[in-house]
């Protein structure tokens, strides 16, 4: 794996029509996801983009390092809900792992999710030994486990249910 200096990370919060791709190549990057799970992302990305983000309810947020697409983050309201809010995608390109962009991306949402009046945000994850490094993240970032559900996504794999509350 090459090593990546990164830029100053720049944000945007406009969806283009090379997103799409781009999504798929940040998740391939990582490893991390099954076809079925990235077929998940680039589903919502495609819907965010043929009908806008407010209409679809899938905000999204890249990162970018000069003109390299380097992590985005997808989040969205709760259905049925008042203020509450679930992070569906956080996803930092490989190469870009352990240098902030992770955490700036989550940054960025949450000063977007305070603008928005979001009082709560939740999110999902795995509890295998692979998904560590992420439950740590979000533990780092000041997220709490709300809840577990075991043997959620297949027996021995519960999720875990992360949470925050915005003032």
């Amino acid at each position: 794996m090459q090593s990546i200096t990164l830029m100053e990370t720049q944000f945007r919060h406009t969806i283009e029509d090379e997103d799409v791709k781009k999504v798929m190549q940040i998740c391939l990057s990582t490893g991390f996801f099954r076809d079925d799970e990235m077929g998940v992302a680039v589903e919502l990305v495609s819907e965010a983009l043929l009908t806008g983000q407010q209409k679809s309810g899938y905000h999204f947020i890249f990162a970018m390092d000069g003109t390299t697409t380097c992590g985005f983050v997808c989040f969205g309201p709760t259905p049925c809900t008042v203020g509450t809010f679930d992070l569906y995608w956080i996803v930092v390109d490989d190469h870009y792992r352990g240098k902030g962009v992770g955490l700036q991306l989550l940054q960025q949402t949450e000063k977007q999710l305070v603008a928005m009046k979001a009082r709560k945000l939740y999110i999902e994850t795995s509890s295998t030994l692979k998904y560590l490094p992420t439950r740590k993240f979000y533990e780092k970032a000041n997220y709490t486990e709300e809840a577990r559900l075991k043997d959620f996504y297949l027996g021995g794999d519960d999720k875990v249910i992360f949470a925050k509350y915005f003032n």
